[in-house]
């Protein structure tokens, strides 16, 4: 929990910004210089149909944000206006941005929630029970589309015949995957249990595990931990039906907008049937679940990489690496420029009020 007087959005700094944006650029004109074709640029013929299918995944991208904005007003009860969940919402994601995708945006959302006048109680409850409906979203999403897809186009190309295309994201890559989604279930259980039946076993819980001495040092961040669920538990397991009904809801809406990009970008260049969409919407669940934890700030480099990794035998691959960062500069760096244009003004409001 956050001390009353501490401004976490202090402590961002131009380079944390400038970051992001280098490693991604550089990594993409890496990936651009190596994969170069000139023949391959000169057969795209652009058409209406692929600027439509451009600004489809710009809409996807603005669906995905009024859907974030949505739940973040029922989770604190409509106490956020329209007006006001915006900036929230671009902070939050601005944070998110510049941090690894492992740690995220989690102590400027408590912060700037909480001076958007929600009680602190509210405030961690909201972020607490957030993270648990993505994580909802994603557990209960990789069952469905993993049979609608079929594993082994999961992780091997379709082309039976491309050996090296198999060996370089095969078993190596589908371990890693498996792995980080047991954890995340685990995680996604102790939550949910957390948050309706006993907050205080979970907490009990947390405590005797970071006890082991090589875990004891962030014991202490345990104990904020548990006693975090406990307040979201209080805040949220009396909520209606609908209460959940309409979070939940606004969630599947964000993140099924935010995967369709990709599907929409990669339309854009070159058609693909009913199953190829399916398989390229999956494979967005595997790029996720590794961007997870990389560490450097908003998975910049690792998204691009991933991308071309998993998802260049839907195009041309010699211009998957101009596709990948047309994706990051519609899904991504817009974060970067609108958190920076945005935060001065929310930190000079929030001095404002203060005094």
């Amino acid at each position: 929990m956050l001390k009353d007087n501490t401004n976490p959005l202090e402590k961002i700094k131009p380079w944390k910004i400038i970051l992001p944006v280098f490693i991604g650029l550089i990594v993409s004109l890496w990936l651009l210089l190596r994969e170069f074709n000139l023949e391959a640029y000169r057969n795209i013929h652009w058409t209406m149909q692929a600027s439509l299918w451009i600004f489809l995944a710009v809409i996807c991208m603005i669906i995905r944000d009024v859907a974030y904005m949505y739940r973040i007003r029922v989770l604190t009860n409509y106490d956020l206006s329209w007006r006001r969940s915006f900036p929230v919402i671009m902070l939050w994601e601005f944070a998110s941005a510049i941090t690894p995708t492992m740690i995220g945006g989690t102590a400027v959302a408590f912060f700037i929630i909480n001076k958007e006048k929600i009680n602190m109680g509210r405030s961690i409850a909201v972020v607490l029970t957030t993270a648990f409906l993505d994580e909802l979203f994603f557990i209960l999403l990789v069952p469905v589309v993993f049979v609608l897809a079929g594993t082994d186009n999961l992780f091997s190309s379709l082309d039976p015949q491309n050996f090296q295309q198999i060996t370089l994201f095969g078993k190596g890559l589908m371990y890693t995957f498996w792995t980080g989604y047991s954890i995340l279930l685990i995680y996604t259980l102790l939550v949910a249990y957390a948050i309706f039946i006993n907050p205080r076993a979970v907490k009990w819980l947390l405590l005797r595990l970071f006890s082991i001495p090589f875990l004891r040092k962030w014991r202490e961040r345990a104990h904020y931990t548990g006693n975090d669920l406990i307040t979201a538990s209080r805040e949220m397991r009396n909520q209606s039906f609908l209460f959940w009904i309409k979070s939940f809801g606004a969630t599947l809406f964000s993140w099924t907008a935010r995967y369709m990009v990709v599907n929409c970008i990669i339309m854009a260049f070159m058609v693909n049937g009913l199953l190829e969409n399916a398989i390229i919407y999956a494979r967005q669940l595997v790029m996720w679940i590794i961007m997870l934890v990389t560490p450097t700030p908003g998975a910049s480099g690792v998204a691009e990489l991933l991308f071309k990794q998993l998802l260049s035998e839907f195009i041309p691959e010699q211009i998957s690496p101009s596709v990948a960062l047309l994706w990051r500069v519609i899904s991504y760096y817009p974060y970067l420029f609108i958190g920076a244009i945005l935060l001065p003004r929310w930190i000079r409001r929030w001095m404002k009020n203060k005094s």
